[in-house]
């Protein structure tokens, strides 16, 4: 069952006003479900920091961890600074609160780090891990904390773009698949995103020259360059997020099909079921698993500024091709 975020804080508040909160939780859902804003929340309950500060990294006794460098990863560095601010005695009587956003992005050696904190949690501590694709993360891991799950946004509107790939994740058929196969969905994923940066291409270009016309008679040459250049950042930062977006669709399809392998319930795309079904039948947990692992390799050399067509290709021959 998942909650709203509303409903799962009227929960976790009854819990701590009965003194039966847990030591650690894992919080999960889809982008947008509200899963930061529930540990916010929360953090400002047991430990009495604004919920808005608490992810500025201004909150006392909050303490962080989060995908860092060009890898998107969790480092083991990171969660051992973690345990060790665990540690150290709050101020004030408050209760420490450490914050992992994006848990299933820990590497494996991160995670066997973190465990030693999940299994003898410091003192007045409590400890909030965030997580899209909880499934790949270790069964050690899932065992020692108690699961929120949180229900998809009821407002979120998918882009045409979006709605477009899970109408061709429906349509793909395993049986068919190979290389052929594989090099046309990625074509096709292509053809999105060049629909994409078109469009956000168009969109900043209409509004440069409407400030150049409003502008041009008051302002020197040198004040409408700057804008050119503040065009252009715009247009590839708007193009980043939306590819993200994307790429995220590839992840909650990949992540209902390994829930339809393992016999969890809850789906993401439900719209794309019978797909979904189909591919867990075909493949085991372990193959669905290394799926993923391809698409996380993905994610990290986009972020990285590889070229685009080259990373996609290798990405889709490794998780569709059969």
């Amino acid at each position: 069952m998942a909650f709203t975020t509303e409903v799962a804080l009227d929960y976790l508040r009854g819990a701590n006003d009965r003194g039966r909160l847990a030591h650690a939780y894992l919080i999960t859902g889809a982008a947008g479900s509200g899963k930061r804003t529930l540990a916010a929340e929360v953090a400002e309950l047991v430990n009495g920091s604004p919920a808005g500060k608490i992810f500025s990294g201004s909150a006392s006794d909050v303490h962080l961890a989060s995908p860092e460098s060009k890898a998107r990863r969790i480092s083991i560095e990171q969660l051992r600074d973690l345990e060790h601010s665990l540690q150290m005695r709050a101020t004030g009587g408050r209760r420490k609160v450490a914050i992992v956003s994006d848990a299933d992005r820990m590497g494996t050696q991160a995670a066997n780090a973190f465990l030693k904190t999940l299994e003898e949690p410091p003192n007045n501590s409590l400890l909030l891990l965030l997580s899209t694709i909880p499934e790949v993360l270790p069964d050690t891991i899932l065992s020692r904390c108690l699961a929120i799950p949180l229900a998809p946004p009821r407002d979120a509107a998918l882009s045409a773009e979006e709605n477009e790939l899970i109408g061709l994740l429906r349509a793909f058929d395993p049986a068919a698949g190979g290389v052929h196969a594989a090099y046309k969905l990625v074509q096709d994923c292509l053809r999105l995103l060049g629909t994409i940066r078109r469009r956000i291409q168009d969109e900043n270009e209409a509004a440069q020259k409407l400030e150049e016309t409003r502008y041009k008679n008051t302002t020197d040459g040198a004040w409408l360059e700057k804008r050119e250049d503040h065009y252009k950042a715009l247009a590839e930062s708007l193009y980043l997020h939306e590819r993200a977006k994307l790429v995220e669709i590839l992840f909650l399809w990949w992540g209902d099909v390994l829930r339809v392998s393992t016999g969890v319930p809850g789906r993401e795309l439900a719209a794309v079921q019978a797909a979904t079904e189909a591919m867990a039948n075909r493949l085991t947990t372990a193959e669905i698993l290394r799926r993923v692992r391809r698409l996380e390799e993905l994610r990290d050399h986009l972020g990285r500024n590889v070229q685009e067509a080259l990373a996609l290709e290798v990405a889709f021959l490794n998780v569709f091709r059969f």
